[in-house]
């Protein structure tokens, strides 16, 4: 059983930087490209970032773009996501995911940014 266990998060001020991390529990995570989702108070959950399984590539939506960078280290069955910048609009529960809308999900992680 995959189990996607999240870290990282929690209350930062506007402008500032955060970096969350997601481990995977499955023997097979270099196998896989990973994605980190978020869901604000009171709209659908957001794709904002994606990265292949070795690294090379990684894709942002355009919210996110040059303000937050996906990484890897498959070694350590670990993603990450660093958050430069935050804005308020940034507040949401992030989410690690693997495999897609149908696939593993890590449990969330709150990040609130204050003005």
């Amino acid at each position: 059983q995959v189990q996607l266990v999240q870290s990282g998060g929690g209350l930062v001020q506007a402008g500032d930087s955060l970096t969350l991390s997601c481990e995977d529990s499955g023997r097979t995570f270099s196998n896989y490209a990973m994605s980190w989702f978020r869901r604000a108070p009171g709209k659908e959950r957001e794709w904002i970032a994606g990265i292949d399984w070795s690294g090379g590539s990684t894709f942002y939506a355009r919210s996110v773009k040059g303000r937050f960078t996906i990484s890897r280290d498959n070694a350590k069955n670990t993603i990450y996501l660093q958050m430069n910048s935050l804005k308020p609009e940034d507040t949401a529960v992030y989410y690690c995911n693997r495999g897609g809308p149908a696939g593993y999900w890590g449990q969330g992680t709150q990040v609130t940014v204050s003005s």
